[in-house]
């Protein structure tokens, strides 16, 4: 995850010059863990929501999964020119030339789009019921069952991070967060007011990047926040999904801690692995080549 780009329930991106193939594990419901054809080769970016799987080849989104409300209907917009994804709880998002491009489960408006998302947006996250977009400038966009944005968010954010029902963004280098602090979520640690380069919001608890070191916060019940002593350096990329998390170390090793009922943390293939994504009871990562020997 670069520090612009968002990075909950989406992939971290990829680099420029690689593209590989998606590999997935745990709750296998709807084919999710089963990526098709398309996407084991030539995909640059992945992003895991609910029940939805998406991917980005060539500028296109393919999805797989459920298809509830949808999901899975790539709308034409979506097809050619997309640079960033994100995959929600049964809708899922687009970027391209700097305008949000939305589709499927709008109960609570996650497809209506606000107007200042139709262009200069260069950053987009989404979660369970709602999304983030980040501007040119630095102004964060909220829509969905949160339209919240504190003043601090308004301008000067680099990174934003849409979790269960709070937020996370990058300004300065420092966390801000808000909205549900049940579990703590939103009550950030004292040693990430700088350095951050990456921040990632789960269901209800919260991650970030710092130094190669993965902090973590919230919720525990799953010790989702107990970052295990390989998450404690060298990381360059982390999401938080439902009630787990998935990282990916600089020399292309995977790490993966929290919640294990269907599999999520177990990781069943070998690196190296460029990008990551966790998703509700699931996790998924981008190889050159899925089929090569360990």
């Amino acid at each position: 995850m670069s520090a612009v780009v968002a990075v909950s329930l989406c992939a971290v991106p990829a680099h420029a010059d690689t593209a590989g193939g998606v590999i997935a594990w745990g709750k296998p419901d709807y084919d999710v863990t089963i990526p098709p054809p398309g996407a084991l080769a030539g995909v640059t970016a992945v992003s895991a929501g609910s029940t939805t799987a998406l991917a980005l080849k060539g500028g296109a989104v393919l999805a797989w999964g459920a298809n509830n409300w949808g999901a899975n209907q790539i709308p034409a917009a979506a097809t050619s020119g997309v640079s960033q994804i994100a995959s929600g709880w049964g809708h899922e998002l687009a970027l391209k030339d700097g305008k949000v491009v939305a589709w499927g489960n709008n109960w609570y408006g996650q497809t209506t789009l606000p107007a200042s998302v139709s262009s200069g947006v260069v950053a987009i996250s989404t979660s369970n019921m709602h999304s983030l977009a980040l501007k040119q400038g630095g102004q964060v966009i909220s829509w969905g069952s949160r339209t919240d944005v504190p003043a601090a968010a308004q301008s000067g954010v680099t990174a934003i991070s849409a979790g269960g029902d709070h937020n996370l963004v990058i300004k300065n280098g420092g966390v801000l967060a808000w909205g549900n602090n049940s579990y703590g979520q939103t009550t950030v640690p004292a040693a990430l007011t700088s350095g951050v380069t990456s921040v990632s919001a789960g269901f209800y608890h919260s991650l970030a990047l710092k130094n190669g070191t993965v902090y973590a916060w919230g919720r525990d019940n799953f010790h989702q926040t107990e970052v295990p002593p390989e998450a404690l350096s060298d990381v360059v990329g982390v999401d938080a999904g439902f009630n787990h998390n998935v990282a990916v170390k600089a020399d292309g090793s995977v790490v993966t801690w929290g919640s294990n009922l269907v599999g999520e943390t177990f990781f069943p293939w070998c690196g190296p692995v460029y990008a990551v994504s966790a998703g509700d009871n699931d996790s998924f990562a981008l190889k050159e080549d899925p089929n090569a020997a360990c």
